[in-house]
């Protein structure tokens, strides 16, 4: 048992595809009301030949900490670029707000402002 796990320790890591496409909006200075509909868009620039998981989703963040009951979009193909969201009425207002694209991995924009 201890040889093969010397083995598998040893073996190198091939094939993981990491795609982290940046979030291009929103940016700084966006504000977003309570209610409303927007389109997220992130860069598809460049995309690996192969992803591991394409299916999409999209999460609101506020002080850098993951919202996850404000899921705002989900089984989407990340390589769209571009998904229409609606802001939840019930959320609170804030200027340190972010949203988050998973796919492979995760990726944030900058804060913006929910009010």
């Amino acid at each position: 048992m201890a040889l093969f796990n010397t083995i598998v320790a040893g073996a190198p890591v091939t094939g993981r595809d990491v795609y982290v496409p940046p979030v291009t909006y929103p940016t700084v200075g966006t504000i977003w009301k309570a209610g409303g509909t927007y389109n997220v868009t992130w860069d598809t620039t460049n995309p690996p030949r192969q992803i591991t998981n394409k299916m999409g989703r999209i999460v609101l963040a506020k002080a850098g900490r993951l919202q996850l009951d404000h899921t705002l979009a989900l089984g989407f193909d990340i390589l769209t670029g571009i998904h229409e969201v609606i802001v939840p009425r019930n959320i609170t207002s804030g200027r340190d707000y972010q949203i988050v694209l998973f796919g492979d991995s995760g990726n944030s924009c900058a804060e913006f402002t929910i009010l």
